[in-house]
């Protein structure tokens, strides 16, 4: 008990940490609030009127595909950080203190939470202004709160894997973004997957990133869910245990090099 309280106490004041630099950094914000929201207008207004989805509204189809991506790219402040830490001999300090190790990622992962939250508030907001609406009870809209942070929380240790392999906190960045792009694009999030070439259409179906968007229109717009809620946990949870396991794995390599 003794270890888990040590453990947690360095996990928060590694996380505080993490908090404290977008406060002195704040253009860090855009990432999580003006990027998103430019996303949401860019699509509902200029491509909305040209894109077909039958049995909903093109916002109502948007926001839960959106947000999604919004929380997949959350963590990517983990990459930079990890990466400039790297850089900067900074690891190799904290491994010299009488610390729990693990801290470092635990810490920076704790925080892209916290900015998730914010972002969540944002897009959510954002989204009721030009016309989203939901369609389901107070149960399923928490459950489409807490997947999101699960989502969230999954991609930020993908992240965190991606800062530790870098070269760089610049590259750490190129390789979120053209990583997992084509991810986000290639399924239901924006388009139905109906309308896209026949070659395409069955890596959007099988796409993991398609069953949490379904999953969150389920939750949030009431739409046929089948298997998509559970599966989406399934997901999240197997990229939590890949890559939780390989950005330790990558840690204590770079610590020990």
């Amino acid at each position: 008990m003794k270890s888990l309280a040590y453990a947690a106490s360095d996990t928060t004041v590694l996380a505080k940490r993490s908090l404290l630099r977008i406060r002195r950094q704040p253009d860090l914000l855009v990432g999580f609030t003006i990027q998103p929201v430019m996303f949401v207008l860019l699509f509902v207004y200029v491509f909305g009127g040209a894109i077909e989805t039958p049995g909903l509204d093109y916002v109502d189809f948007l926001m839960p595909g959106i947000i999604v991506q919004s929380m997949v790219f959350g963590g990517f402040v983990t990459a930079l950080g990890l990466a400039e830490d790297l850089k900067k001999g900074l690891i190799d300090r904290f491994r010299s203190l009488p610390m729990w190790g693990p801290a470092v990622l635990t810490g920076r992962i704790l925080a892209d939470v916290g900015t998730n939250v914010i972002q969540l508030v944002v897009m959510l907001t954002v989204g009721i202004l030009v016309g989203f609406r939901f369609a389901t009870g107070i149960p399923e809209i928490v459950a489409g709160v807490a997947l999101l942070l699960l989502i969230g929380y999954a991609f930020s240790w993908v992240f965190a894997f991606i800062g530790l392999t870098a070269s760089s906190p610049e590259a750490s960045n190129a390789y979120g973004f053209t990583i997992l792009f084509p991810v986000t694009f290639v399924s239901s999030a924006f388009v139905p997957p109906e309308t896209m070439p026949d070659w395409l259409r069955p890596v959007a179906e099988h796409n993991p990133f398609t069953t949490m968007v379904d999953a969150e229109r389920a939750l949030f717009l009431g739409t046929p869910a089948g298997n998509d809620v559970w599966g989406a946990v399934a997901w999240c949870f197997a990229i939590i245990a890949v890559f939780g396991a390989l950005s330790v794995w990558r840690y204590r390599r770079a610590v020990t090099r």
